[in-house]
């Protein structure tokens, strides 16, 4: 089975963590938090900050490792490393996502998540 290696940014602002829902693929509709594909010879820090530009034509600082997830989609391992961030910028603009949405903990089990992501999110609601 193919590996595929990733990163994702939670962003936290206000007591809320943003999420953003897929406009592509076999995973349209469903919620996660923006990253993507590490590039070869990347470090984990620097693809962020990269796909978050790509993502939102935002910039962030990297503040701290919450963890390591390792799940099995059907067609990939997915290996995604997530990192507590803050914007550095006012605003976000979706540049490959069909929505977002700034949620509480109180607020985060009120979107389709995809599976990889659920294991953060019991994570987040003692983090924010």
């Amino acid at each position: 089975m193919k590996t595929i290696e990733v990163v994702a940014a939670v962003i936290e602002r206000d007591g809320r963590v943003f999420a953003t829902q897929r406009g592509y693929g076999d995973f349209k509709d469903m919620w996660e938090f923006p990253g993507g594909k590490m590039e070869p010879g990347e470090n984990r820090e620097d693809a962020l900050k990269r796909e978050i530009r790509e993502e939102l034509a935002a910039d962030i600082s990297v503040d701290s490792f919450i963890d390591t997830v390792e799940y099995d989609y059907p067609k990939f391992h997915l290996i995604l490393h997530c990192f507590l961030c803050s914007l550095e910028t006012k605003e976000v603009h979706l540049l490959e996502h069909e929505s977002s949405r700034w949620l509480s903990a109180d607020e985060l089990d009120s979107v389709n998540w995809l599976p990889a992501d659920l294991s953060l999110i019991r994570k987040l609601k003692g983090l924010i």
